[in-house]
């Protein structure tokens, strides 16, 4: 019997598989809203087999959006561009989910095709925020360092945003403290250089994402999931680390916090990832066992039986899908084929099962 397929529950919500569509941009809306682009795309992960598909990273103000396309969940707008997406993930079987976010210094940039550089304010663009004024790469501006206040307001901004995904009918939200964005950059010493009670030890550079983790999920309903993703290392020595995120991971879990999503690296341009087939499925393994957290795998698991086997090794409980669900938005249902198990197919598709 295949772990893959069978079904994954926290609090009231079951995914009939442990297979989720990883949170990817499309750098696709104007003025932040979602449109048919997302309800296609997305759609088809979810009459393709996925048991959670989860939203891109969406901004929770405007400049927390990594390009003037991004999705965001600032406004009532935003809420009403979402629910015909949220009605049809949930009406094809899948459990629909967002991802909150905060860009942070890497904000204000063009989508990758036109070149990814920094966006100037006369062109659309805005000046970044941070922890602390240091650039991201030498072609971004210097970001202005957040005060106390403007943090609490962003504070506040991640609960009115989990309170208008509900609205928009998701069921699951994944915190973003990975990728060198905004909760991320607090986290790092190497881009948190404050002296206050954000900045400093450990404890100072948890602080400001766990208020946003406490925030959200007092404001996200308590028979929901919440999910987190993190990278587990800079991948730079000095930097953020996998025991640094064992200690983050125990403090979610005590927040309510129901499963850790392990990525890693973004936060600097020069570090040097080991890029290969599952290269970030140990960090999950150690966080799972040494925090007593479910985590999901995330990175090059592209095959089925690779897929399986993490599952069966107890190393993950769930494993997220990035660009093989770019390339075969059906990838469960010919997984569920090559592994011997059932998935069941659209009947508009059931012509082409055998």
């Amino acid at each position: 019997m295949s772990i893959l397929f069978t079904p994954f529950e926290q609090r009231s919500i079951s995914l009939r598989n442990r297979i989720v569509v990883s949170p990817m941009c499309q750098y696709s809306c104007v003025d932040g809203a979602a449109n048919d682009w997302h309800l296609v795309h997305l759609g088809s992960r979810a009459v393709g087999g996925a048991g959670a598909v989860i939203v891109e990273a969406t901004a929770v103000t405007p400049e927390g959006r990594i390009s003037p396309a991004d999705c965001g969940l600032w406004s009532d707008a935003q809420v009403d561009a979402f629910r015909p997406l949220t009605r049809f993930l949930r009406a094809h079987g899948a459990v629909p989910g967002i991802q909150l976010a905060h860009a942070g210094r890497k904000a204000s940039t063009a989508p990758p095709w036109l070149g990814g550089k920094a966006v100037a304010p006369d062109a659309g663009g805005w000046r970044p925020v941070a922890p602390s004024p240091l650039r991201f790469s030498g072609g971004y501006p210097e970001p202005h360092a957040l005060d106390a206040a403007e943090i609490t307001a962003c504070v506040a901004a991640f609960a009115a945003a989990a309170h208008r995904a509900r609205a928009a009918g998701f069921e699951l939200i994944e915190l973003h403290l990975a990728h060198g964005y905004l909760l991320h950059q607090f986290l790092s010493p190497l881009t948190n250089r404050r002296a206050d009670a954000y900045g400093g030890d450990l404890e100072g550079r948890l602080r400001f994402p766990l208020e946003v983790t406490r925030a959200v999920r007092a404001a996200w309903p308590e028979e929901l999931p919440l999910w987190v993703r993190i990278s587990a290392t800079d991948w730079v020595e000095g930097g953020w680390d996998l025991a640094q995120s064992v200690a983050l991971a125990r403090r979610l879990a005590a927040r309510g916090v129901d499963l850790v999503d392990c990525s890693s690296g973004g936060l600097v341009p020069h570090a040097h990832v080991p890029v290969a087939p599952g290269y970030q499925v140990p960090f999950a393994a150690a966080i799972r066992r040494e925090a007593s957290i479910a985590t999901g795998a995330v990175g090059l698991i592209t095959q089925p039986v690779q897929a399986e086997q993490i599952l069966v090794a107890g190393d993950a409980d769930v494993v997220l899908l990035a660009r093989a669900f770019l390339r075969d938005p059906y990838w469960p249902l010919h997984a569920a084929h090559e592994l011997g198990a059932e998935a069941p197919w659209p009947p508009q598709y059931l012509r082409a099962k055998q």
